[in-house]
């Protein structure tokens, strides 16, 4: 038997009976006496080759003939706002834990499931959409795995090197089990046995993707990147590994590919999502029907996707939104998406269906749907129970603001940027993990900065569940687009206040001055509520963004006003909301030392340590 680099420990034991099992790699009488399937041993000492002598783990019962493999995959290629806003911890491998029968291994019932971090207790929502894809993945590997079909397989692979082998075949062979775009984002990765031969720098390679790849050099001279520039590149991340060096390499491989991209995929129907302008940050159920009545009748898939916000000022600032979107002149074109609620009286209609909208129902409902301020005050039951008197729809289209979100929302402490002078600041994150990755190249390659986006509130309630797009020429355009197409930003606050004005009728942008009159009337007017108010009190809101842009050639500058063709290139960091006309200093400029400084050292705080 080999033993070598197996262990468990308790943590690790996920509560069941340790008297009835003993480890792989702890020797016992009853070792000895039972059979375990050679293809088995086989299959763990490739991803031992492959991967590393930590990155499996094996248990076996003594009483049953079970064993169970447990498969750590490195997840540390996602970034740190990824991870934040998917509630992993990046530090830590998630384990797949799939139990088989010890002596029929292939050849037996179809493996279980479970997908875990050992220290994330709670909320692991990843995890249950990552066993929902392995489960019905094996499903369909399952149909025509057997020991014989895999060792005939394997033996392919063994042929490649063979002395009469080439370096050609060799090197084709790697390519089938783990190709790598043609990309200038990827490192050409040369394999050990061809180091001496061919003279590059030595490499461990980590993880094997089609689609993230990281490795670990003794001399790096080259920059490795965590994500390929794009990923919207046909469903590859849903190509079947190669069977040739097992079925555990396969399924981790298969895991691999799928993590990156899980926020692009239904956590229902594990289809592309149909959004307009591509996938956002979240993980979030789609927009077909029968996705819709699975997740809200049935619960299917419920703890994938958030039911509740990251806390209550964030749900008060999401209502705030949907009423403005609703109330606007223009809510046909920009209260989108419309709502997908399940009539709670008929479990197999649409009571909110974007394909028949009723914006006076919706209305009606939603001024049912009680202060968020009065909802933190009683027991969640008692207050469904108030709104479900009001209007029966209230609570459900509450739980659709709350879960369409697909941005990274957080309420700021006290130590936010006091120059913004609001009570009411978010860290505000919408992009996906593969736009988040091209910026960071961009930006590696041109550098960056940061300017503020004005847009009325009315348009938020769209942008934060179909990102911050190019809207110039498109119905979706109020300003009009005087510099050409793109997103337009200004590194001067008043520029941007002026924009976040415009809406319900209001046109004409206040000048500069009008602003700086505005921002000192209201800072001498006696405050008849605490300036800290934990919620919104006024439905007059105005908000400004800011944002990061690369400064690359593609960055036009018009003085004071910016405009930057390529999305890519731009991201949402903070979101600021004032009330009743209020106005922050007109006279902030991001070119400021002194401000971007202030900027980094609460991006630094929030970011990275949210």
């Amino acid at each position: 038997m080999d033993i070598k680099g197996q262990y468990w420990t308790d943590d690790d034991s996920d509560g069941d009976n340790e008297s009835e099992e003993f480890l792989y790699g702890v020797q016992g009488t009853c070792a000895a006496d039972l059979y375990r399937h050679p293809q088995l041993d086989a299959d763990i000492e490739a991803v031992k080759e492959i991967y590393s002598e930590n990155s499996v783990s094996v248990r076996e019962y003594g009483t049953i003939d079970d064993v169970d493999i447990d498969l750590h995959v490195n997840i540390s290629f996602l970034d740190e706002e990824v991870s934040t806003a998917w509630k992993v911890l990046r530090t830590e491998p998630i384990v797949l834990r799939l139990r088989f029968s010890l002596s029929q291994y292939l050849d037996g019932p179809e493996p279980s499931i479970e997908v875990f971090q050992p220290s994330n207790k709670e909320g692991f929502g990843l995890g249950l959409q990552l066993k929902k894809i392995l489960g019905m993945f094996t499903s369909q590997q399952w149909k025509h795995l057997s020991n014989d079909f895999l060792k005939t397989q394997q033996e392919k692979r063994h042929s490649w090197f063979k002395s009469s082998g080439t370096i050609k075949k060799f090197r084709a062979g790697l390519s089938i089990f783990s190709p790598i775009p043609k990309s200038p984002s990827f490192p050409i990765i040369q394999d050990s046995m061809l180091k001496g031969k061919l003279g590059v720098p030595e490499l461990r390679v980590n993880r094997l993707m089609n689609r993230s790849i990281s490795c670990t050099m003794k001399n790096p001279k080259v920059e490795v990147f965590s994500y390929p520039p794009s990923t919207q590149v046909g469903g590859h991340c849903k190509n079947i590994p190669t069977l040739e060096y097992g079925f555990l390499v396969q399924i981790m491989k298969y895991a691999e590919q799928r993590i990156p991209t899980l926020n692009e995929y239904c956590v229902v129907c594990d289809e592309q999502h149909v959004f307009q302008n591509g996938s956002m940050l979240k993980p979030a159920v789609c927009t077909r029907e029968l996705c819709v009545f699975s997740f809200y009748t049935l619960g299917v898939m419920s703890g994938a996707a958030e039911e509740v916000a990251t806390g209550a000022e964030v749900v008060d600032l999401l209502v705030a939104m949907c009423r403005a979107a609703l109330e606007s002149p223009r809510k046909s074109i920009i209260f989108e998406p419309y709502p997908s609620v399940v009539d709670p009286s008929d479990p197999k209609t649409l009571a909110f269906n974007p394909k028949k909208k009723n914006y006076e129902r919706l209305q009606k409902a939603l001024d049912s749907v009680m202060s968020i301020r009065e909802m933190t005050q009683g027991s969640y039951l008692e207050i469904k129970k108030q709104m479900d008197k009001l209007d029966p729809l209230a609570h459900p289209l509450l739980q659709w603001i709350i879960s369409s979100n697909r941005s990274h929302i957080v309420k700021l402490p006290l130590s936010r940027l006091k120059f913004m002078h609001t009570s009411h600041q978010f860290l505000l994150l919408s992009s996906p993990p593969a736009k988040e990755a091209r910026f960071r190249t961009a930006k590696k390659l041109y550098g960056s900065t940061f300017a503020f986006h004005g847009s009325h509130i009315e348009n938020w309630h769209s942008i934060l569940r179909n990102g911050l797009v190019n809207a110039s020429y498109t119905k979706l355009q109020l300003h009009g687009a005087a510099y050409g197409k793109g997103i337009y930003l200004s590194p001067i606050s008043s520029i941007s206040f002026g924009y976040s004005g415009m809406g319900k009728g209001q046109h004409r942008m206040p000048s500069k001055d009008e602003l700086v009159q505005r921002y000192n009337r209201m800072n001498t007017i006696p405050q008849t509520r605490s300036i800290q108010s934990r919620f919104l009190q006024s439905r007059n809101l105005n908000c400004i963004a800011l944002c990061e842009v690369i400064t690359s050639k593609d960055l036009q500058k018009h003085g004071n006003i910016w405009v930057c063709p390529v999305s890519d290139h731009v991201c949402t960091r903070f979101f600021f909301v004032y009330e009743d006309g209020q106005v922050g200093d007109a006279n902030i400029n991001t070119q400021d030392p002194k401000i971007q400084k202030e900027i980094m050292r609460v991006i630094g705080t929030q970011v990275y340590t949210n």
